[in-house]
């Protein structure tokens, strides 16, 4: 992305230093002093007021503009979840880049992403609303069902044991599930043609004009101009999808424990107990003391907790220490979703065969649909872009494949974003042997450890999102289990904690969960004329861009646009408009 000719003709500020990171991506060039120029001309349509995020991510996250393509008005198509043929309703965009904080913002307005495409369900018309979930890692407690797949996992790398059978409340691998097939049924419709070539010159001609106007000549930064158009013909992106997608739901981890009752004791406790009280009838001043001697407190209730019989936490069930003479080895690591990423690049071939293994075994998938193009499309295309700020996780931000390899071989891939404030996890496959080890359970288990540890850093980096929570089908409740966990308001979007709304959700599909009637979205679009948009080879305010418009639907689509992004959003974001 580059400074554009001003449609206000309002000069930028030469001179200013570009970001280190800035600079790593674009070089020293004319290209990236103008982005930072573009910036600082953006505050002067402003005037005096600056809609930053306040602390050092503004900084970073600002300097490379999102570029989306909205697809305007909504369409109904076939339900994932209840099967409805034209019950599904959702509206989209096409998110030629990312930053990371921008979909931070995005998703905290219940916006989901697969691959490229970012769409957000019209809750109060669609068959089966979709509530997006966050689970707060921080005070997470695994239920009993989550340890004894923590413990089945241990027992097989330590012993080799496999289990037999599912007990009733252990977690279950359910059927795969069409969740958002209807929303890709509606890029198909769309027919999106990107004209990579038009776009890249575009802006190109942006630089051009801009350099122009400082009485330079736009040759001598030929070369380097040929880069940034070659990295701004990459963040457009590779084109439309041509399949419907499927989206993978985590296994239901089935029935929990019981918060109403009080916490088991263990066996041993019990039999203490009955010692202790039949001492007590034999001889109530002698042997109780003996028996007291040994440690065992003289009150009818169970002993204090103290360190040995606290409950263990989720990192110590995790790492448990196995056996140097263990039957295996089970490594995760975690790759960034990058072809220039060595890593990625030679685990490539292995993780499309396992992708192409599970959709086959798990979603019945004839092999036409789950080939390279699908796989590299959905999985490791995304608009996101890495960041790498100071005072971020030592992984950065963007989009990452967790591989867990067992004995040298990947058996599973959790594709996962990193962003500001949370780890949101995007997709999982796996090998269907391993089944009877519930990857499913254990990676959403991994992946809430791992942001926990993230935060240990990055202190705002708190919460696990887990997609999206669909009450009214009953096989989608499983992620209430994940607790303590929110559920986000669709008119207000605040965060209320998901006993709260259950209530609510049994007597109706769509709710309000914000109990204050007076409570309205407070990131909402509130100047739509501030809005940036980028049309013929220009960045420019809405304000400026509508006076050169004749079209009234047009106004129409960039309103809807600007009022399910959000204020914020809008004046970051670069509006694609034809």
């Amino acid at each position: 992305m580059a400074r554009a000719a001003s449609a206000c003709g309002t000069p930028g500020e030469p001179g200013l230093r570009a970001p280190e990171q800035l600079r790593a991506r674009l070089g020293d060039s004319q290209a990236a002093r103008s982005i930072v120029g573009w910036r600082r001309r953006r505050r002067g349509w402003a005037g005096s007021r600056r809609v930053w995020r306040v602390g050092a991510m503004a900084s970073w996250a600002a300097l490379s503009p999102s570029i989306v393509e909205y697809f305007e008005g909504e369409d109904s198509y076939r339900c994932g979840y209840c099967k409805n043929e034209s019950g599904s309703r959702s509206n989209g965009m096409w998110a030629h880049s990312m930053t990371v904080q921008d979909y931070q913002d995005l998703i905290d307005r219940g916006w989901r992403r697969s691959g490229k495409y970012v769409y957000k369900p019209v809750m109060n018309q669609t068959c089966c609303p979709q509530y997006t979930i966050r689970c707060r890692p921080l005070q997470f407690q695994p239920s009993k069902s989550h340890k004894k797949v923590l413990k089945k996992m241990l027992k097989f790398l330590a012993k080799g044991e496999i289990s037999k059978g599912n007990c009733e409340d252990e977690p279950m691998e359910p059927s795969m599930e069409e969740t958002v097939a209807g929303d890709f049924a509606l890029i198909n419709k769309l027919d999106i043609q990107c004209d990579l070539k038009t776009l890249s010159d575009d802006l190109k001609e942006s630089f051009e004009s801009e350099e122009k106007k400082k009485g330079k000549s736009p040759k001598k930064e030929e070369s380097k101009e040929l880069i940034q158009s070659q990295h701004i013909e990459e963040k457009l992106g590779s084109g439309e999808p041509s399949h419907p997608i499927k989206m993978h739901m985590v296994p239901k981890p089935g029935k929990g424990a019981d918060l109403s009752k009080p916490p088991c004791r263990k066996a041993k406790e019990i039999r203490k107990e009955r010692k202790r009280l039949k001492l007590m009838q034999q001889n109530p001043a002698g042997e109780l003391e003996g028996f007291q001697a040994q440690g065992e407190p003289p009150s009818l209730f169970p002993p204090k907790a103290n360190k040995s019989n606290q409950p263990k936490s989720l990192e110590d069930l995790i790492f448990e220490s196995l056996p140097e003479n263990a039957s295996h080895k089970l490594e995760v690591r975690l790759v960034p979703v990058s072809f220039e990423d060595p890593e990625f690049k030679s685990s490539f071939s292995q993780s499309f065969s396992l992708y192409v293994k599970y959709q086959m075994a798990i979603h019945q998938d004839p092999p036409d649909e789950c080939g390279k193009t699908e796989f590299t499309r959905f999985l490791c295309s995304s608009p996101l872009e890495a960041e790498n700020p100071p005072h971020g996780p030592d992984c950065g931000y963007g989009s990452f494949h967790q591989q867990y390899w067992l004995d040298g071989r990947i058996i599973a891939v959790g594709v996962i974003d990193i962003l500001p404030s949370c780890v949101s996890s995007v997709y999982l496959y796996y090998d269907p042997d391993y089944s009877f080890l519930s990857l499913g359970v254990y990676s959403a288990l991994r992946e809430i450890g791992f942001t926990r540890q993230l935060h240990q850093k990055t202190s705002q980096l708190s919460y696990y999102y887990m997609g999206f929570y669909i009450h009214s089908c009953p096989k989608m409740k499983y992620k209430g289990q994940y607790r303590p966990s929110d559920l986000l308001c669709p008119e207000t979007y605040v965060w209320v904690p998901i006993e709260q709304c259950l209530s609510s959700l049994d007597n109706s599909k769509y709710c309000r969960f914000n109990q204050d009637p007076e409570a309205v979205d407070e990131g909402r679009s509130k100047e739509p004329d501030r809005l940036q948009v980028f049309h013929k080879k220009a960045i420019m305010p809405y304000g400026v861009y509508k006076k050169q418009q004749k079209d009234p639907s047009e106004e129409a689509a960039v309103l809807q646009y600007a009022g399910l992004v959000g204020q914020a959003c809008s004046e970051r974001m670069l509006l694609l408009r034809n």
